[in-house]
């Protein structure tokens, strides 16, 4: 007697099951998983990036000045482009989660959370920053970068704590439910640390590059494990879901 047994992600991917056009929902599967992987390389791409173009610039601190800064340098045009090329893919990536999370808890305020943080990444990639320690100035493209970056640090907790709500209550993935909350409150907590880290009297000034790094390194791994998680989930679509009982 043969046994079924439904793939991991089964219940979750209701355009694989039973679909009277299987070379449609095999094309859509596709698109998923390429916008899964733009989720994975995305955080990979934009971590490593700032990180050695910090270590190539021998006049910038990684403690002490932020990311954005990157792009005031003599290779600033590295910087912009990881900006723009890491939101592209951030883009992607909540066009697949649309996709996968087609009903339900997060279904539509989770992919427009996500893809509005990618849009706002892009957009600040030209619009270069002010130097840190100019608190008395700030040019036009300053101020619109602030802007863009407001928006990112803002709705990023806002992704986390509506995709933990859809993870909590779905078996496939609860898992990752516990990593969500984390990050959420993590980057909840840490945006007022860094406000404060931006106050030259306070005594986090000097650290207020790491306490950035802190925020977008969690932020990141945590796209990072979304994505791989959707990567694997189209892997068993792939495979089907009967599986023949042992001889």
């Amino acid at each position: 007697m043969w046994t079924i047994r439904p793939p991991v992600c089964a219940d979750r991917l209701p355009y694989v099951t039973s679909s009277p056009f299987p070379g449609h929902a095999a094309a859509r599967r596709r698109r998923v998983g390429q916008a899964a992987v733009a989720g994975m390389t995305g955080p990979v791409l934009f971590v490593s990036g700032f990180t050695v173009l910090g270590w190539l610039d021998p006049g910038y601190s990684p403690t002490r000045m932020f990311v954005s800064e990157l792009s005031l340098g003599p290779q600033g045009w590295v910087q912009i482009l990881n900006f723009v090329l890491t939101g592209t893919l951030v883009v992607a990536f909540g066009r697949g989660l649309a996709a996968h999370f087609s009903t339900g808890a997060a279904s539509r305020a989770g992919p427009v959370l996500v893809q509005s943080i990618g849009v706002s990444l892009i957009a600040s990639g030209p619009f270069t920053t002010d130097p840190s320690a100019m608190f008395e100035q700030s040019s036009l493209h300053g101020f619109v970068h602030g802007i863009f970056g407001a928006v990112v640090f803002t709705l990023a907790p806002l992704s986390c704590f509506v995709f933990h709500r859809r993870f909590h209550g779905d078996p496939v993935w609860r898992s990752l439910a516990g990593w969500t909350l984390f990050s959420g409150l993590v980057l909840t907590l840490g945006i007022g640390v860094l406000k404060i880290s931006q106050q030259p009297g306070s005594g986090l000034f000097e650290w207020k590059g790491a306490v950035q790094r802190v925020l977008l390194v969690t932020f990141m791994a945590w796209i990072f494990a979304v994505a791989f998680r959707l990567r694997r989930c189209c892997r068993d679509q792939e495979r089907g879901s009967f599986t023949p009982p042992p001889s």
